[in-house]
């Protein structure tokens, strides 16, 4: 929804984001089909530049959707009875996403927007750090969470300013199309990878790619494609057009690891969470691409696992 004074890159970045995962689909099957509502058939945006063609608020939304609101200049200073202001609240009062299977979405001051319309209640969110006092006073019943890129509850998810909607479109695109899709939009788009702090840990698979090194990201994307396959740091370094031992340097400069040591670091990822599934750990290890149950032990142990391979079966 792109109101009045729309923050052009709080709604542009996230969009690209989706329309690059797209490409890295199936052209049938696309993921995301992108639609840009206002008030209004025309909007002036931050920069002056006037978005026109934009289609009236739907009055019904049908799962599954996002419905993503975006910040727009001096939100926090207009008055309660500004017309367009009233116009999308009473709107999302209406259509109330954030639940039954359409998400809400906040990047920066659009929170104060959602919380205006009650959608916050009970929630935790985030919002611009210019914002969050506002945001508190809007929404005096949400649990306001400070210093974090997004926030996660049920269906409503919270960003902080600007650019954090880009980190947490990359979230989402990893949720909806996995983790190596992901990489490739953040690739393409040269920013780097991350996860919010509010997630307990980084994905294996989005662990190390911090990085603009492409010979790397082309060895990485076929790991994290294929971790079953026989690599060798050699067939690893005929993927990236260099040598074993250059490989390994750029490794170290740039990820931080070793070769064979982000590569286990998948296939670990991949094997707990066929043991979560309730696999045994001979059916986990062969899933991940190691080449028994004793090898998957001994990678579980040299990466200080806590428990065993056989402690953290679930009961499938």
């Amino acid at each position: 929804m792109l109101p009045r004074g729309s923050l052009i890159l709080d709604w542009a970045g996230p969009a690209e984001a989706l329309r690059f995962a797209n490409t890295e689909l199936p052209p049938r099957r696309p993921a995301f089909m992108l639609h840009f509502v206002a008030p209004e058939a025309a909007s002036l945006s931050s920069v002056g530049a006037m978005v026109a063609g934009l289609a009236p608020l739907p009055e019904r939304i049908e799962a599954p959707a996002w419905v993503v609101l975006v910040g727009r200049t001096s939100t926090a200073q207009r008055r309660d009875d500004d017309r367009e202001d009233r116009l999308v609240i009473d709107w999302l009062r209406r259509v109330q996403p954030g639940q039954r299977g359409v998400r809400l979405v906040t990047v920066c001051s659009g929170a104060l927007l959602a919380a205006s319309a009650g959608l916050f209640s009970r929630r935790r969110v985030t919002t611009h750090h210019g914002d969050l006092d506002e945001l508190a006073r809007r929404a005096p019943d949400a649990v306001v969470v400070p210093d974090r890129v997004f926030v996660n509850d049920g269906d409503t998810w919270s960003s902080a300013g600007v650019t954090a909607g880009i980190d947490l479109a990359l979230h989402l695109v990893a949720a909806q199309c996995g983790p190596v899709v992901a990489a490739r939009v953040a690739q393409r788009m040269a920013v780097a990878l991350r996860r919010g702090p509010d997630d307990p840990q980084l994905s294996p698979f989005l662990a190390h790619r911090q990085h603009f090194n492409a010979r790397l990201h082309r060895v990485q994307d076929a790991l994290s494609a294929a971790p079953r396959e026989p690599w060798s740091v050699a067939r690893m370094a005929e993927l990236g057009h260099t040598t074993p031992r250059t490989l390994t340097r750029l490794f170290g400069e740039h990820a931080g690891t070793t070769p064979l040591a982000y590569l286990r670091g998948i296939r670990l990822a991949l094997a707990r969470t066929a043991l979560e599934a309730g696999s045994s750990v001979g059916a986990a290890a062969d899933a991940a691409g190691f080449h028994s149950d004793l090898q998957l032990r001994r990678a579980w142990h040299a990466a200080g696992l806590s428990g065993s391979p056989n402690e953290s079966r679930g009961t499938g």
